[in-house]
């Protein structure tokens, strides 16, 4: 079975991918050493960062961003920074982070003194050329070419080579972020701390092109609430992206009837038709999306330079012309290219500009239409196969053992292929049972308490914790939304009768005039 991909990430010419067992692979511009291999070389196909360990375990990863020209990493409490740029040396370290809450520090391991407290990192993101990472307890951490305040109170973008604390988030839990090349949005809990459904979203960094959903032009240099996603607003945000003038919010309506109703909201600058309104205006506020699938989950979302994407959970994605993605996981974009892990992780497609490998299908060309990535990658082990293979082929003739090998290798793939289309099967149908029953998409990463415990996937026991977890709103929402799925079905029922006793009378009537008078 090839590995399976969990997330993707693209930069201004690269994209990583990362896998459920831990490990990164990056293929494209390998220009200041954004790959991460050990090399300034591009990559055509995916190829497996090779992470310097010194006096420590292999890392296993978790999660992966990409910047225009940088690349991070998350193995825990530790990270990969690829230290990148014009002007900057290359180089490939792995660096302990200890975020104190009094002072950012980044030391070795051995040199901690026992009043500095360790957060673990939960999740990174980067963006032309920032960084940033959320911590354990909610916290926002920035570095790089970052938005903030002059001493005398003025928007400026500065640049910090350590981790600094956003504190205006303090007794608040930020659950996502996403940064273009100036500009900054966080999902922020409305309340202390994140109990699902009660996301806001602030802005703040460069503003000329309305990309903050402010409804105006003036640049923050720090975070304000935007208000068409304030906790009274009707929609719940579930998802956020940043191009590099734009921005790109995915929202659930908080109240509904029968049907899920997810739709997506954009702004900022509009020249190249990236906000998908039809125009090229630019927009300072938060408009919503229309010609998107409807009656579907829109399951992720994400911005490239001048472009922007959202897959549904039907595989459906307007930017490839209403062609269909079985089983999609995740859409990342780069500067002009576009990658969508589907199959259930097992498959990737990009489409797009293809300079320096980007695409990973092995030739720098562009595609205009989406087009398989070359995986699984072809590492040593995969190489020595197709090698035996072939030696196999050209002596099958005078060599039975090989062949009754190919035989049974042949009766082998037949098998797994068998097996892998059963578990994508599988997999699609608990997706989409999980999204009507809980409102969201099943993720691996973050699993139902009741599977983690007992590997039985509990619906009665998850439906009771969420019930334990709801305010009263959300009570509120989900007895309406109830009480309309009973209301059909009693509606389908009485429906369902009149039509029997309408076929009764008639059968009547016909048996009435066929008897003799």
């Amino acid at each position: 079975m090839p590995p399976k991909v969990v997330a993707v990430a693209a930069g201004e010419a690269h994209t990583l991918a990362l896998t459920g067992d831990g490990e990164v692979y990056s293929w494209g511009r390998g220009m200041f050493g954004r790959l991460g291999t050990g090399r300034e070389g591009d990559e055509l196909v995916p190829t497996a960062v090779a992470p310097v360990v010194t006096g420590r375990a292999r890392p296993r990863f978790v999660a992966v961003a990409a910047g225009a020209y940088h690349s991070l990493a998350l193995d825990g409490s530790y990270f990969m920074k690829v230290r990148s740029g014009p002007g900057v040396t290359t180089s490939v370290s792995f660096i302990l982070l200890d975020l104190d809450l009094g002072s950012e520090t980044v030391e070795d391991e051995a040199q901690r003194t026992s009043t500095q407290t360790s957060l673990k990192l939960s999740s990174v993101k980067a963006g032309g050329m920032m960084s940033f990472a959320i911590d354990s307890l909610g916290a926002l951490w920035m570095w790089g070419n970052c938005p903030q305040q002059t001493d005398a109170g003025e928007f400026c973008i500065a640049n910090t080579s350590v981790p600094l604390p956003v504190w205006d988030f303090h007794g608040h839990s930020v659950v996502k972020v996403a940064c273009g090349n100036e500009h900054v949005v966080a999902a922020v809990s409305a309340g202390e701390t994140y109990t699902g459904g009660d996301l806001v979203c602030y802005a703040w960094g460069n503003n000329n092109h309305g990309q903050l959903g402010l409804g105006d032009k003036e640049s923050r240099s720090r975070p304000v609430l935007i208000s068409a996603f304030r906790e009274e607003s009707s929609w719940e945000v579930y998802e956020i992206a940043c191009g590099a003038w734009h921005t790109a919010v995915l929202t659930n309506k908080k109240t509904f009837d029968q049907d899920l109703e997810s739709r997506c909201w954009t702004f900022g600058l509009g020249d190249n038709g990236q906000l998908g309104h039809g125009t090229t205006a630019t927009i300072c506020s938060p408009q919503p999306v229309d010609g998107l699938p409807t009656g579907s989950f829109l399951i992720s979302l994400d911005c490239g330079l001048f472009h922007t994407t959202v897959v549904s959970s039907d595989g459906e994605s307007p930017e490839t012309n209403g062609f269909k993605f079985l089983g999609p996981v995740q859409i990342a974009c780069g500067a002009a290219h576009t990658v969508l892990v589907a199959g259930e992780g097992y498959r990737m497609w990009a489409w797009g500009r293809g300079r320096s490998g980007v695409l990973g299908r092995g030739q720098p060309a562009d595609s205009y239409i989406p087009c398989v990535v070359m995986w699984p990658p072809l590492d040593g082990n995969f190489q020595a196969i197709h090698e035996d293979r072939a030696e196999a082929s050209t002596s099958r003739a005078i060599d039975r053992t090989s062949t009754e090998l190919e035989q049974k290798l042949s009766a082998a793939t037949e098998e797994l292929q068998f097996l892998r289309s059963k578990m994508t099967l599988m997999e699609r149908y608990a997706n989409i049972l999980h999204i009507s029953i809980f409102r969201k998409p099943l993720d691996e990463r973050t699993l139902p308490r009741s599977l983690q415990e007992s590997h039985v996937f509990d619906i009665r026991k998850e439906f009771e914790n969420i019930l334990d977890a709801a305010d009263t709103d959300e009570l509120h929402r989900l007895e309406m939304f109830y009480r309309s799925m009973l209301s059909g079905v009693k509606d389908k029922l009485l429906k369902r009768r009149v039509q029997e006793m309408v076929q009764e009378c008639i059968i009547s009537l016909s048996s009435g005039r066929q008897s003799p008078q």
